[in-house]
């Protein structure tokens, strides 16, 4: 044995840590946590993206296995601990990556297919154009007229997008026959992230989500808490296929002792964004939570309220704990730290942290724009990633800003649109996620929407959300009031100047995104 190194086979020592392990779009990771909130080892792996063609994003499922089960045993390791002091496990999984395989033999009949994939886009293209889909939104527009019931109204303006998981799952079962076939032996399970690692955690013996990632999926109904019999039959999608919903903070099981040595509860499941508002104590409705990472992600705690769809914002179960349900309406904007990776592989800038000091050594753009991309609008039309209104004297501070301002300026969009349509009075908001470490970011915004934002001390929101929710159905902590008293915040950003001050460059910016929709 290692000099050092605790003696695994030691005595029981009492359960004192517990682990959030988030698997994000770019990374996984595994923190070890103790009793006051404070991280005593940490792991971390690059996710392993495949591009087997043109717009499909993939990951090998026993790569991503091998990443995770890494991450757990290094991050505990890193601590000098053992296992057995390891009270509980929380899952932060991203959401809308998906897998399926056969029930029987537990092998995946596919690569997962990642929330960045767009293979879907011709399949949305047709549907959007179909007379059926105009008929659907006649028809629920007459029921929510007359009923007034807002279930309604989202399919009264429904519309596809490559980002949701049931266009994705309808190509797997029009292009995967084996699929299909196991399908109809009712043989095939579906699966986000989160389901699979249980089941593999387990060895097949556990097949379940929460209801937080079930209702990322877009195929799951809040307002029912039931998987979407009308979307499935839209879709001819199985109904068998689906996994069991539970609560976000349950005993799932425990990982097969042949993994770790015990068998580690598994205390959590959570999708990653409503992780990170949990992990933010967002408790109270009106409380905000923005995200800025590869993509930026506002959330609202509409409490017991569930907000219909309203086009670019969609309601979302938060957590479900006992009776208690917890609604969140979200917003989203894609291509965010994407954008900042992008600029530094094309040598741009060399380190992220100095891309708010060269904003700020600039008083503005000089009128360069840059224009997100990398997507299909809900049209079918592909949107590509553009500077506009170069000039013989830009320099690379110019672009640099001009992506860091395109940040600010489609927070200032969303932001806007949560004011108009949730009829909530918004609190607090708190950022993470990576890009929230940018001072310029930060500060700009703050001012665009005349708000105090917080910034928490540790950006890794989603893993510690995960071992909140573990904590919680672990005994480890009490309650969330006890939650809200280990929140530590690093920096406030308070406004500092008029927003009007920005109207110039953010109305050049808006034309140059109209302007981008005919290239």
């Amino acid at each position: 044995m290692p000099c050092g190194q605790p003696d695994s086979g030691a005595a029981a020592a009492p359960a004192r840590y517990v682990l959030g392990v988030d698997v994000g779009s770019t990374m996984v990771k595994c923190h070890v946590y103790d009793r006051a909130a404070a991280v005593r080892g940490s792991s971390c792996r690059k996710v392993e993206s495949l591009y087997p063609r043109p717009g499909w994003v993939e990951l090998d499922p026993e790569v991503l296995w091998s990443q995770f089960v890494g991450v757990i045993k290094e991050a505990v390791q890193t601590a000098g601990l053992h296992m057995g002091q390891i009270a509980g496990l929380g899952i932060s999984t991203q959401r809308g990556t998906f897998i399926t395989w056969h029930k029987r033999t537990g092998k995946p009949f596919h690569n997962f297919i990642s929330w960045q994939d767009i293979r879907s886009a011709e399949l949305v293209r047709s549907w959007n154009k179909s007379l059926l889909l105009k008929v659907i939104h006649v028809i629920f527009t007459v029921l929510h007229f007359l009923t007034g019931n807002d279930r309604y109204l989202a399919p009264s303006f429904l519309t596809f997008s490559t980002q949701q998981t049931s266009m994705k799952l309808s190509w797997v079962f029009k292009n995967i026959p084996e699929a299909e076939e196991a399908a109809k032996k009712n043989n095939c399970c579906f699966g986000t992230i989160d389901t699979w690692l249980l089941y593999r955690l387990t060895k097949g013996s556990v097949y379940a989500t929460d209801y937080s990632s079930a209702s990322s999926t877009g195929i799951f109904e809040p307002f029912t808490k039931c998987w979407s019999p009308t979307l499935c039959n839209l879709l001819s999608l199985p109904k068998s296929i689906y996994p069991p919903v539970k609560d976000t903070s349950f005993n799932f099981g425990s990982a097969d002792s042949e993994i770790f040595g015990v068998p580690i509860p598994i205390m959590a499941l959570v999708a990653d964004q409503q992780s990170a508002m949990f992990g933010e104590c967002c408790f109270h409705p009106g409380d905000v939570k923005l995200t800025m990472g590869t993509g930026g992600f506002w959330n609202v705690n509409t409490g017991e309220r569930l907000f219909a769809s309203q086009r670019s914002l969609y309601p979302l179960i938060g957590w479900k704990i006992g009776k208690e349900v917890v609604y969140l309406t979200e917003g989203t904007i894609s291509d965010i730290g994407t954008a900042i990776k992008w600029a530094q592989d094309i040598d741009l800038f060399t380190s992220v942290d100095e891309t708010a000091e060269m904003a700020q050594s600039i008083a503005d753009s000089q009128g360069v724009c840059f224009i997100p991309g990398l997507q299909v609008s809900v049209d079918g039309t592909y949107l590509c990633a553009s500077f506009m209104g170069l000039k013989p004297s830009t320099t690379r501070n110019h672009l640099v800003r001009a992506i860091l301002e395109s940040i600010a300026f489609r927070n200032k969009v969303l932001y806007d649109t949560i004011v108009k349509k949730v009829h909530i009075p918004l609190q607090t908001i708190r950022a993470d996620g990576g890009v929230s470490n940018n001072s310029f970011v930060m500060q700009m915004t703050s001012d665009l929407i005349n708000k105090k934002i917080e910034k928490p001390a540790n950006a890794d929101m989603s893993s510690l959300g995960a071992a909140f929710l573990a904590g919680l159905a672990s005994g480890f902590w009490t309650d969330k009031e006890q939650l809200k008293k280990l929140r530590r915040i690093e920096a406030v950003f308070e406004p500092q100047k008029d927003s009007e001050e920005y109207r110039p460059a953010m109305d050049t910016w808006l034309q140059a995104m109209k302007h981008s929709l005919h290239w």
